[in-house]
């Protein structure tokens, strides 16, 4: 992909899967707070060049970055994109996931599995990798911010449903708690955010378009949160009010 060199001296975010949904919401939200935004998407280019629009016509600065979270070349891709463009990282929100249609677990394949887990668990945590590398101030960098997407279905289990979904995202729980205790030395903060029931196109993509609305009455708050309500927690995650939180995870849920 190529890419034009753009001079700033605004902080620099990567959103991963920030096309659509919550991811598209950080983007905007970031975008007026004062950060220069990578919008990274796999495959739904317009979508992502939406984003872009949508910031630049408030006046802020962004770019669409294609590369799938999934793969190794994909992960490179992005970041080399990043480097070309901006030449500075100062925030990963790694917010790509997937889910699959539901299913019991003894109904579960390997191939469904290994899908859930190389882009949920392992795509995150190779995207949290090459963002240390680059913020690290043991390294040279001027250090930075890292939120993880986790699910309130971490805690719950999703029983009946979506179990290994919830799996991976009780992997990101320990892995936004063991890298921010690795990290703290090289002045990253990482914590994570668990949403709950979010009204947004990842249900239609696991099969139940209507599950937000439909589940609202098990919401102590009687409905379905929004993209932006999540957005509004990464923000605060990735800003320098929560300059003494790291090793976090915030639920925005509903009072799941």
């Amino acid at each position: 992909m190529s890419v034009m060199t753009t001079t700033t001296d605004k902080p620099v975010l990567l959103v991963t899967g920030g096309s659509r949904g919550i991811g598209a919401a950080i983007c905007v939200s970031a975008a007026r707070q004062g950060w220069a935004v990578a919008v990274n998407y796999a495959s739904n280019r317009a979508a992502a060049e939406a984003v872009v629009a949508a910031i630049e016509a408030e006046g802020g600065t962004a770019i669409a970055i294609e590369g799938d979270v999934g793969r190794q070349d994909g992960i490179d891709a992005i970041f080399a994109a990043v480097d070309e463009t901006f030449g500075r990282l100062d925030g990963l929100v790694n917010n790509a996931g997937i889910v699959a249609p539901p299913q019991r677990v003894e109904e579960m394949t390997a191939d469904r599995l290994d899908r859930l887990f190389r882009i949920n668990v392992s795509g995150s945590i190779l995207c949290a990798s090459a963002a240390v590398r680059r913020m690290s101030i043991r390294r040279g960098g001027r250090g930075g911010a890292i939120v993880n997407l986790s699910s309130i279905a971490a805690v719950l289990g999703a029983a009946g449903q979506y179990v290994d979904y919830a799996a991976t995202k009780g992997a990101i729980d320990t892995f936004t708690t063991g890298l921010s205790l690795e990290v703290v030395d090289d002045g990253i903060r990482v914590n994570a955010v668990r949403p709950g029931i979010i009204d947004t196109e990842i249900h239609a993509s696991g099969g139940l378009p209507d599950r937000a609305r439909a589940l609202a009455s098990t919401i102590p708050m009687k409905r379905p949160g929004t993209a932006q309500e999540v957005a509004d927690a990464v923000l605060y995650l990735l800003s320098p009010s929560s300059s003494y939180v790291t090793g976090a995870i915030l639920n925005v849920s509903g009072g799941r």
